[in-house]
């Protein structure tokens, strides 16, 4: 049997564990069934490739997605394991050669999609095999609980009695405390070590701001991240390829993504995303899952996401390098409505639809934060912190403001209306805006008409915003959208409550043009070499037909250029250089790293 830290430096190139890796690894080499819940980042992808090859005999591992498991079988094989996979990507004579090598036992790792392993088919024939361990990546998704339920996964539950001597890892970026009950039940029947690790990402800065120009809202965003990788969320298939033709347009190389494209284009568009420097991807909401693109330097969110968990799940695709990246969301009260309907018209239980409108109303509660938005997030996921110092509210602190008087004003506007139309009708009564449908409703004979004058449409779009997220006023989803008074509202109303509102919230957009998620990383010294050197990685990689990270990493390039390594046994010592990348890249990173010696000291 090798040894952990033997297969961790041999073959990963890697000289010590990341935190709460090791405790995870042993049990698994142990034989124990795990649920591992880890930040993005984190390294959750060596917590099971380290105890298959420990274990020896073949592990399987579950992955949702195709692009993912050819990025991670490539990466193996670079490193000199024996890895594979079967799937419907490739043709039926590769996939009969590929398990013809599974079955003789030349393949030491498998990874298969969830319908693939469950067939009756496949579990037969694996249960002839010696399976050393079964992993289970993105686990979170076979929790109805779960913010990305996905019912193919829900029939991974059969596989402890279908292999009930193997151990099992269940492994997933986010999930609280009802998704993890959830899966440790029905995947391990209760029996299962759990490691629950840190959520706090401290490298990625956070900042929510109120819609009011979202196209200017994300070219002065990006004025300051030209030649960045980043990726561009959006709601609707549309809007992504609107997203993409509009920075292209401005300077900024942009491709959408979403399942409506070719499978042959959007294949096309995350090769070119995760092969290329400062590419812009601009996708639906459920793009990401299983993206390990080390350099993504933002994530801007056009839309609002469906629940906190979601958030966190997207924001996590940046800075899985360890360098600053930022997270920036703008929202609104149409976000809002769209949200309350996609769930009621999910077609769901009432339990499921009930915990899915509390979801909402945490990352609602997230987005008008008063103090400290980390300490906001990671609080939802049971964690404390004090203030982060990396979020807009920590960098530009906005002390909250009574509001109540401001809010009777829309609630009476409310009352006196019927408690039935939208936030716009609303604000037109009170700013005293005329139109066909207040005067044939008699609205502008209201006492409260014009009794808004004061403040300007946008604060009242703002004020009436976070009486929503507070929970004073509610969205009749079902409808179009009509607002009524909840019951705190009436409690405002009749002078028992007091409304405290965000005053920054309410001029969203005055000091965060030029605003940065956090200082750029030191520049490394040797900047020429390094540049070089990702040249070099480009272009192996595009010979290779891989992404650019499958190669090195930027931490292990950075290694490199400040090493300058010249011999064969000084290469190994570069982080993230195992025995099988340094006897097939050596020679090559060295003559360049020689040619740039040469030409700086002649």
């Amino acid at each position: 049997m090798l040894h952990k830290h033997a297969v961790l430096k041999d073959i990963f190139g890697f000289e010590t564990f990341r935190e709460g890796q090791e405790p995870i690894i042993d049990a698994i080499v142990a034989g124990r069934n795990v649920l591992a819940v880890m930040p993005t980042g984190s390294g959750k992808s060596l917590c099971f490739q380290v105890p298959a090859l420990v274990r020896g005999g073949l592990a399987i591992v579950v992955s949702p997605l195709l692009a993912l498991m050819q990025d991670q079988v490539a990466a193996l094989k670079l490193a000199g394991v024996a890895a594979e996979t079967i799937n419907s990507s490739v043709s039926r004579e590769a996939n009969v050669e590929i398990w013809k090598r599974v079955a003789k036992g030349d393949v030491s790792i498998l990874y298969l999609t969830p319908e693939r392993l469950m067939s009756e088919r496949m579990i037969a024939a694996l249960g002839r095999l010696n399976i050393s361990l079964i992993a289970i990546d993105e686990a979170h998704c076979m929790s109805q609980w779960g913010a990305a339920f996905r019912p193919e996964y829900a029939a991974l539950e059969g596989l402890r009695n279908a292999f009930p001597a193997v151990p099992i890892g269940a492994f997933t970026a986010t999930a609280d405390e009802v998704t993890r009950r959830d899966i440790m039940q029905k995947l391990f029947a209760g029996n299962a070590d759990e490691f629950v690790a840190g959520f706090d990402r401290p490298n990625i800065s956070l900042a929510v701001e109120a819609k009011h120009n979202t196209p200017r809202q994300l070219l002065a965003f990006l004025e300051s991240r030209k030649g960045e990788s980043g990726i561009v969320y959006a709601l609707s298939r549309k809007s992504t390829e609107e997203w993409a033709a509009f920075l292209n347009e401005n300077g900024h190389r942009a491709l959408p993504y979403h399942a409506g494209l070719p499978s042959g284009q959007r294949e096309e568009h995350q090769n070119i995303f995760m092969a290329e420097e400062g590419v812009i991807i601009c996708a639906t909401i459920a793009f990401g899952m299983g993206i390990d693109k080390p350099d993504v330097r933002f994530v801007f969110h056009a839309d609002l996401p469906a629940t906190l968990d979601a958030y966190y799940q997207e924001i996590g695709r940046a800075g899985r390098d360890g360098g600053p990246a930022a997270a920036h969301m703008v929202f609104g009260l149409e976000d809002m409505r769209m949200r309350r309907r996609f769930i009621d018209d999910e077609g769901a239980g009432d339990e499921r639809r009930r915990r899915e409108h509390k979801r909402l109303d945490a990352l609602l509660s997230y987005c008008e934060a008063p103090a400290c938005r980390r300490e906001t997030l990671l609080s939802y996921f049971g964690e404390t912190s004090g203030p982060c110092g990396n979020c807009d509210v920590c960098r530009n602190p906005q002390a909250t403001a009574d509001g109540t008087a401001h809010a009777k004003k829309i609630l009476l506007v409310m009352q006196a209306t019927g408690e039935r139309f939208g936030a716009a009708h609303i604000i037109d009564v009170l700013l005293a805006k005329p139109n066909d449908r207040i005067v044939a409703l008699s609205h502008d004979r209201l006492s409260v008409y014009g009794s808004g004058r004061d403040l300007p449409k946008s604060a009242w779009q703002s004020l009436v915003r976070q009486l929503v997220a507070t929970q004073c006023l509610s969205l009749d989803v079902a409808g179009f959208g009509g607002l009524s008074i909840a019951p705190k509202g009436r409690a405002v109303l009749a002078g028992i409550e007091t409304f405290h509102y965000r005053p920054d919230m309410m001029g969203a957009a005055k000091g965060r043009r030029k605003e940065r998620a956090a200082t750029a990383a030191a520049a490394p010294a040797h900047d020429d070499l390094l540049k070089r050197l990702k040249a070099l990685r480009w272009k192996l990689a595009r010979e290779r037909n891989v992404a650019a990270y499958v190669i090195f990493s930027d931490k292990t390039l950075i290694d490199m250029a400040t090493r300058q390594p010249l011999t064969e046994m000084d290469f190994g010592q570069v982080h993230g250089v195992g025995e099988t990348k340094r006897d097939r890249f050596a020679s090559i990173f060295l003559k360049e790293i020689a040619s740039h010696c040469a030409q700086s000291f002649p």
